[in-house]
C-alpha cells in the first residue's frame, strides 16, 4: 500500500496487520534512510515479519536518498499523529533529528535507533546496532595483517559516507584506522588524522556511483593507492570499477562493511578482500519486540552489558584468514547474508 502525504514526498512503503481502524491494535513505525539499499530492505523484512507474528500494525517510511533528513522528520510527525506506540529509526542526520525524536518521546512513543546511534546516543530510548567501531577495527586489523611489513608504507584511500559527523560512517572509519595501527585524531570525526599513509578521504553517499567517483578523485591525488577502506559494499563495488578502468583491480586491497549477499559474493570473487557482516533483520525484529513490550507494560530495553547500546553482533567474512583476527568463511557468510 502507498500513500502520499500532503505537502511532502513521504512514501508509505508498507503496511502489515489489521487497519488502524482497530483502536486496540498496537502500531509501530520503521523509518529508514532509503528503501533501496539492501540493508534497509532486509531491515524492513525483519520488522514486518516480527510485526505480523505479534499482530502489530507496521508503517514503514524512507527518505528519497541517503541524507534526506526532512522526510524523516515528516515521518516522525506522521507516526505521532497516527498514535503509534513506537518508532524504529535509522537517522540520516543524527543531531538534527533529535528535536523531532524528543517530540515523539514526549508524546509517549518509544524511540529506538537502529544501526545508527543518535547524537547524543541517549536522545533515543535505546539503540539496537552493530558495534560499528568494531566492524571497522576488524577490517583494519585484517588489512594490516594481510599486508604484513608492507603496511608501514601503505597508501590508503578512505571512502566515507557523507560529510555529516558523527555518524555510523565515522565509527567505521575510525575503527578501520585504529585496527590498521594509525593514531586517531578526534574519534568523533574523520579526516583529521596526520598519518602520511592516508592519501585522503572522499564521500560516496553509500552507493556504487559514489564509490566510483570518490575512488577516481583519490586516484587523481595518488595513482599508487594500494589499500581502500569503504563505508559499505556498494561503495566498494564502485571503487573496484574505478580501479579496473586503469588496470589496477588486482593489486589493491579493498575492505568494507555490511555483509549483504552481493557483498559476500564480491569477497568470493576477489573484488573485496574482507567485509564485516552485520545483521539488520535481527536489529529490526528485536526492535519490534521491544515496542510490543513497551506497549504492554512500559518496560524499556536494556543495553548489552558494558555498552550503551544493544549489540546485534558482527563477524569478519573472508577466505584469507590471518592470525590474531577472528573471522568466518565466505561460505558461512553466505549462509548469514541478506539482500
Amino acid at each position: 500500500m502507498k500513500k502520499l502525504l500532503a505537502g511532502t514526498a513521504l512514501a508509505l512503503t508498507a503496511m502489515s496487520g489489521a487497519a488502524f481502524a482497530d483502536g486496540h491494535a498496537i502500531s509501530a513505525c520503521l523509518i529508514t534512510k532509503t528503501d533501496t539499499n539492501p540493508f534497509f530492505v532486509k531491515m524492513r523484512e525483519g520488522a514486518k515479519e516480527k510485526a505480523d507474528e505479534l499482530g502489530i500494525n507496521l508503517l514503514t517510511f524512507a527518505g528519497k536518498v541517503d541524507g534526506d533528513h526532512e522526510t524523516q522528520v515528516a515521518a516522525i510527525e506522521t507516526c505521532i499523529a497516527d498514535g503509534a506506540k513506537g518508532i524504529l529509526l535509522t537517522a540520516s542526520d543524527t543531531s538534527s533529528i533529535v528535536p523531532a525524536v524528543q517530540q515523539a518521546r514526549d508524546a509517549g512513543l518509544l524511540v529506538i535507533a537502529l544501526d545508527t546511534p543518535l547524537n547524543p546516543i541517549d536522545a533515543a530510548d535505546a539503540t539496537f546496532a552493530t558495534d560499528n567501531f568494531l566492524a571497522g577495527e576488524l577490517i583494519g586489523a585484517w588489512a594490516a595483517a594481510s599486508l604484513g611489513e608492507a603496511a608501514a608504507d601503505a597508501k590508503i584511500a578512505m571512502l566515507d559516507l557523507a560529510v555529516s559527523q558523527p555518524t555510523v560512517g565515522v565509527l567505521r572509519d575510525q575503527g578501520f584506522l585504529q585496527g590498521f595501527g594509525i593514531e586517531l585524531g578526534d574519534p568523533n570525526k574523520w579526516g583529521d588524522e596526520d598519518d602520511p599513509r592516508i592519501v585522503g578521504n572522499d564521500v560516496t553517499q553509500g552507493n556504487e556511483e559514489g564509490g566510483r567517483r570518490a575512488m577516481e578523485n583519490l586516484l587523481a591525488q595518488d595513482p599508487m593507492i594500494n589499500v581502500v577502506y569503504t563505508i559499505n559494499e556498494p561503495a566498494a563495488a564502485g571503487a573496484y570499477e574505478a580501479l579496473k578502468s586503469i588496470g589496477r583491480e588486482n593489486d589493491v586491497l579493498i575492505v568494507s562493511v555490511d555483509g549483504g549477499c552481493p557483498g559476500v559474493q564480491n569477497v568470493a570473487d576477489g573484488v573485496i578482500g574482507a567485509t564485516s557482516q552485520q545483521y539488520p533483520l535481527l536489529m529490526a525484529s528485536k526492535g519490534i519486540e521491544a515496542i510490543s513490550t513497551w506497549a504492554k507494560d512500559g518496560a524499556k530495553p536494556e543495553p548489552t552489558p558494558g555498552k550503551d547500546f544493544f549489540d546485534t553482533g558482527v563477524a569478519l567474512v573472508t577466505d584469507q584468514a590471518v592470525d590474531g583476527v577472528e573471522s568466518i568463511s565466505v561460505e558461512e557468510g553466505k549462509n548469514l547474508c541478506w539482500g
